[in-house]
């Protein structure tokens, strides 16, 4: 079988609390040909979250041994000791089924995606109304402390300075209309 999307890959990044998960999930409801790339990370898992579906959970030095060994497309220490990366190998195994690999990272992540593939994907900034409204988000998750959510916040300020490095912004003030506007930029990226 000939693969119709060879080495495409669609990056969502954001800061915190922006939505972007909402939107990869709807993505992925509506396009069966692309499929969810785990990403590895060493912080704790949350209730909830299942090992291989939402994260693959490292140590602090398991991580580091796979930085060594160069099995990271990409990775960043997002807070000290914290490390988010995508595995090469996560990449390989949805290629080799014939998918468009989706991630869902954050904004630097998603910008050394974009650098590594090049015209091969397509990056989606997802923008929230404001940053007050971020700061809810992240509040009504229920699953942040308050210094947590502080250091998130100084984060995000930051990353929105990134915005225009991206392919495309998605803001995320109505949901339905950010559904339709992400679906119509895959959907343009997987015909072109």
């Amino acid at each position: 079988m000939s693969n119709i999307y060879p080495g495409k890959l669609i990056i969502f990044s954001a800061p915190s609390g922006a939505g972007k998960t909402t939107l990869v999930h709807n993505i992925l409801k509506n396009f069966p040909q692309v499929e969810f790339s785990v990403s590895a990370c060493s912080r704790p898992i949350r209730p909830g979250e299942t090992e291989g579906k939402d994260y693959y959970y490292l140590s602090v030095d398991e991580f580091r041994k796979k930085i060594e060994n160069a099995e990271f497309v990409e990775w960043e220490e997002v807070y000290k000791d914290n490390f988010y990366g995508t595995l090469k190998i996560e990449v390989e195994r949805i290629w080799a089924r014939n998918h468009v690999v989706i991630f869902d990272v954050d904004v630097v992540g998603g910008l050394n995606l974009k650098k590594n593939y090049g015209e091969n994907a397509l990056s989606i900034f997802v923008k929230a109304p404001s940053l007050a409204h971020l700061e809810e988000r992240l509040k009504r998750r229920e699953t942040e402390t308050p210094e947590s959510i502080a250091r998130r916040m100084a984060k995000a300020k930051n990353e929105m300075d990134y915005a225009a490095q991206f392919d495309a912004i998605v803001l995320n003030d109505d949901i339905h209309v950010a559904f339709a506007q992400s679906e119509k930029l895959v959907r343009d990226f997987l015909t072109s």
